[in-house]
């Protein structure tokens, strides 16, 4: 039987090792949280949604006619 591989848990931050226990979880301290939440309001971090509307994909996809008559 193979040996129990150990989880280390590290800070998304600063990458510091954490514990699940830690009040300030996944975080490895407040400062952390907080400029986690900073990038977040900023818009540093982004959720992309594919495009479900399929005359938008295609608007995108090609260039505006410009008049060259």
């Amino acid at each position: 039987m193979p040996p129990n591989k150990t989880i280390k848990l590290r800070c998304p931050i600063c990458k510091k090792p954490t514990k699940a226990a830690d009040p300030d979880f996944p975080f490895c301290s407040d400062r952390c949280r907080l400029i986690d939440l900073g990038k977040w309001a900023s818009g540093g971090y982004v959720i992309s949604s594919p495009v479900t509307d399929i005359e938008e994909a295609v608007r995108q996809d090609t260039p505006d006619e410009e008049d060259g008559d």
